[in-house]
């Protein structure tokens, strides 16, 4: 009779391990590149697929970059004539969430029907 193998049996049998072709660049954070080799192996990618994903990741990397020096910082700085002025971060973070949202609605990793849009409705007024 054959064994029954559970989840955890399946997860550390040889075979289960799917070997990527990409590796995550070097570059990257830590969670930024767990979540890139997550993508990498849950989804079939051409390589330029693969380049936006890398652009995708590096965007959200600078995003965070961002976020903690203007928890570091503020929001704003003074400038010489005493005047307070919004800091270059919040431009850098509001740049790369739109680059990164962008990207991946250009990756379009959500699966849908072909009946179905691939963006959400216009709103009516």
């Amino acid at each position: 009779m054959a064994k029954i193998l559970s989840l955890r049996d399946l997860r550390k049998h040889p075979r289960a391990k799917k070997e990527s072709p990409y590796k995550a660049p070097a570059h990257l954070q830590k969670k930024t590149a767990e979540w890139f080799l997550s993508v990498v192996n849950e989804f079939e990618l051409s390589a330029h697929h693969v380049r936006l994903l890398i652009l995708a990741a590096e965007s959200w990397d600078r995003c965070e970059q961002a976020r903690k020096a203007i928890r570091k910082k503020g929001l704003v700085y003074n400038d010489r004539f005493n005047r307070p002025r919004i800091r270059p971060e919040v431009g850098v973070e509001r740049d790369s969430r739109i680059a990164f949202a962008r990207l991946l609605r250009e990756l379009a990793l959500d699966v849908s029907t072909p009946d179905e849009p691939t963006r959400p409705p216009a709103i009516k007024r």
